[in-house]
């Protein structure tokens, strides 16, 4: 029987390829369409240190990266030690001869992946080595990887012919030594083309794309992992006339950067992590006092401090809520998948223009350094708002109305002065408490604009619910349908608009007598926030740099629901 799900991993030592295996091995399985999803971990040194990846591919669209492992690839010991536990029982081990021996133990056998790679006159051909091994392993029919490798270095060079034929003969040896191992698994079943059109794009390139749709023409960062991919991509397409991408100096400058291009009218943005993300408190609190829009985009990582700065986390929630000093609570969207990413920051652009203010849009490393494909997004039916701009005569009070009013641009009539002070209608400095009581609740009173977020939700009349947030979506709905496989009854909610909430969904888990939040951080960060609205909302926890696996999530979740039947939540 041909099996319709395959997961890859790679493991060995930061440099020798596990990337570039597995985002070959799923460029290859999408362009003969098949459904694909990676997923990468490395230290935070420039060279060295140990790295997996892994590929999953499947007939059906991919939601997590996966559990146990049908192939596993060591570059050296240390990974075979490390990982061969995560082997599923019928699954089969590939080893680097050229770094270890190991005795037969039933599941591996062993390819010189360097000497093949060198016989062709490519000794970068060790990825497509073991790429061909894999291949023939689940026969995977030649002729998609050979496209897949004719399209990547048909580039218009000098050499790409050689190129080419290294690669595809480095694949055939690979397949050649998997053949004469014996080793097998079941066949790949043929992929099912979806009828509409696919990219394969990673996280942080969505995100680049998405604001690319919304609109901005004014980005300026810092280079800080995992978000540097971002500003790249924004310095190499935000060119020509009025647009301008810079690589500041600091944290403080880019933010402050944005915020005077925003003042100017442009559709602002910068991209940081979490210490980037700090270092912007002050300048953020400015921009929520003078009410300038413009997004700024944190991508999650292990914290706090230096942390852990290539891993993943989602433990800025209440950083971003609150990066500010005093009074002042940001508007908030995270993504949960790939294709999230992209329409999270048309919604973010869409949520700064309309309550002209700062909006914060959370990221993981794990979305940022994905890749996956997904539909192709359809510009034409995009929904992008933009600035209300003042356009009448002088004299106009910008801060006079309780809620919302159009933007003058300095310059232009009605021009005004932003004053970071409490500030009168006018924007002069004013310490009258009547006036800290007017502006105190203009901002906090138009983030009822945003209340109309779109959300998911299954089986409403459950009286408990599990309700993850970015990233966690994906392993969360797999464990939830396993749940109901199990006889769980159990609703669904998930939204990417985490404040304000949808006003719909925050009606409907007021009534739960449970919401199970899982998340990646220690404290529980979105179940104590979700208290604080009246929810009765605990965590499932994890704090390992890692997302969660299916099997564990669906076990605790199974656990928790099992102590809790016995009088639980009686408040």
């Amino acid at each position: 029987m041909k099996r319709e799900d395959f997961i890859i991993r790679f493991a060995g030592e930061g440099g020798q390829g596990m990337v570039t295996s597995a985002d070959g091995l799923a460029q290859a399985a999408s362009m003969a369409g098949f459904h694909v999803q990676t997923f990468s971990t490395f230290p935070s040194q420039i060279l060295g240190g140990p790295t997996w990846t892994q590929t999953r591919i499947s007939t059906s669209p991919v939601r997590s990266s996966g559990d146990a492992i049908d192939v596993l690839v060591c570059f050296n010991r240390e990974a075979y030690d490390n990982h061969k536990s995560e082997v599923r029982d019928d699954g089969v081990i590939i080893y680097n001869t050229g770094d270890f021996e190991l005795d037969s133990d039933g599941k591996s056998f062993g390819l010189p992946f360097e000497e093949l790679a060198k016989s062709t006159g490519n000794a970068r051909a060790e990825n497509m080595v073991v790429i061909g091994a894999f291949a023939q392993l689940v026969n995977m029919p030649q002729e998609y990887l050979d496209e897949f490798v004719t399209k990547r270095f048909t580039r218009g060079r000098t050499g790409d012919d050689e190129i080419i034929r290294s690669n595809i003969e480095a694949m055939n040896l690979g397949r050649a030594e998997a053949k004469s191992s014996g080793f097998s698994l079941a066949e790949m079943a043929d992929p099912v083309k979806p009828e509409y059109e696919q990219i394969l794009i990673k996280g942080n390139e969505a995100v680049s794309a998405g604001a690319m749709a919304a609109g901005i023409n004014f980005f300026v960062g810092y280079p800080i992992s995992p978000a540097t991919p971002i500003l790249i991509a924004m310095e190499r397409n935000l060119v020509g006339k009025n647009q301008f991408a810079y690589q500041a100096s600091s944290e403080i400058e880019a933010i402050n950067a944005i915020i005077g291009g925003s003042y100017t009218g442009k559709k602002a943005m910068t991209a940081t992590s979490g210490p980037g993300l700090s270092l912007m408190s002050e300048a953020i609190g400015m921009a929520w006092m003078t009410e300038i829009p413009f997004v700024i985009v944190n991508v999650q990582r292990g914290g706090p401090a230096t942390g852990l700065p290539t891993k993943t986390e989602q433990s800025d929630f209440q950083l971003a809520l609150h990066p500010a000093h005093g009074d002042s609570a940001l508007p908030v969207i995270a993504a949960g998948t790939v294709e999230e990413c992209f329409y999270a920051t048309v919604a973010a652009f869409n949520w700064a223009e309309r309550y002209q203010g700062p909006v914060i849009l959370l990221s993981e490393m794990m979305l940022a350094e994905r890749a996956q494909n997904i539909p192709r997004p359809d510009l034409s039916k995009l929904k992008v708002e933009n600035r209300d701009v003042y356009s009448g005569s002088e004299g106009y009070l910008r801060y006079e109305a309780k809620e919302i009013s159009a933007m003058p641009l300095p310059g232009s009539p009605g021009s005004y002065i932003a004053n970071a002070s409490e500030h009168d209608p006018y924007g002069d400095t004013t310490h009258l408490p009547e006036r800290h009581i007017h502006m105190m609740e203009r901002r906090f009173s138009k983030l009822k604009l945003l209340e109309d977020g779109e959300y998911e939700s299954q089986n409403t009349e459950a009286s408990i619910a599990i309700m993850p947030w970015g990233g966690s979506k994906g392993p969360s709905e797999e464990a939830y349908e396993l749940l109901l496989e199990h006889g769980q009854q159990m609703a669904w909610y998930y939204t990417m608009f985490l404040h304000p909430l949808p006003a719909k969904i925050l009606e409907e888990l007021l009534q739960k007598d449970l919401v199970i939040v899982p998340e990646l951080n220690f404290q529980g960060q979105f179940s104590s926030y979700l208290r604080s609205l009246g929810i009765k909302a605990e965590s499932i926890t994890q704090y390992t740099g890692l997302p969660f696996s299916v099997g564990d999530l669906t076990q605790r979740i199974e656990e928790r629901l099992g102590a809790g039947t016995k009088g639980m939540v009686n408040v």
